[in-house]
């Protein structure tokens, strides 16, 4: 699992997602997971499906999973 606390306190998670396969893609997978709480940076790259998402405290892994299900994609776990 690639999780790492920076000195700031920030939280930064890379998440394999399926699916994405545009630049529209990397956008609902963004849009949605900036909606969990304590989220503040997501950057989806669609070819090699990471997503890193940056927050103030770790999250819960099904609020992730959530989210990436609401953008119609699958997510795997993490990096």
């Amino acid at each position: 699992m690639t999780t790492q606390i920076d000195t700031t306190g920030s939280v930064t998670t890379v998440y394999k997602v399926t699916g994405m396969s545009c630049g529209h893609c990397e956008g609902s997978v963004s849009g949605e997971l900036s909606e969990v709480p304590g989220v503040t940076s997501v950057t989806a790259v669609a070819p090699t499906g990471e997503v890193t998402v940056v927050s103030a405290a770790p999250l819960d892994e099904e609020a992730v999973r959530a989210a990436v299900d609401e953008a119609g994609f699958e997510l795997v776990g993490t990096v």
